[in-house]
């Protein structure tokens, strides 16, 4: 397994014992991300509409750094602070995530520092 940790301003900071992404064999999993600015590590401003956004731009640039894409997702968890941003979520979701999409599950959970979503991923880098 190779774990890996970003410590620049492309991607937040980790801000617990956790590894940005863990690749293990083809897979890469990716720890759950909130809108958080990459360079003071503080959850952005904004509506579920932009924190969702933010959220999928540090996945993709993660997987970037990785020579992976959004496409090479296979696996989603999106967390919602409030169930009822389920539809404003899907709008963000569904335009930046690449069709055939990615099983996914949307729990409503508690989420850290007021963040209104968390996104977490697993990749394949197989064939």
């Amino acid at each position: 397994m190779t774990h890996h940790t970003f410590p620049d301003t492309g991607v937040p900071a980790a801000y617990g014992p956790y590894s940005h992404a863990v690749e293990a064999g083809d897979f890469v999993f990716l720890a759950g991300q909130t809108a958080r600015d990459g360079a003071t590590g503080q959850l952005i401003d904004g509506d579920i509409l932009a924190q969702t956004r933010r959220s999928l731009e540090i996945i993709e640039e993660i997987l970037g750094r990785l020579d992976l894409t959004l496409a090479h997702v296979v696996r989603a968890t999106v967390y919602l602070a409030d169930i009822a941003d389920f539809a404003a979520m899907n709008t963000v979701y569904s335009a930046m995530m690449p069709a055939p999409y990615p099983a996914r599950s949307t729990p409503e959970a508690r989420l850290p520092f007021g963040a209104k979503v968390s996104i977490e991923v697993t990749a394949y880098r197989g064939k």
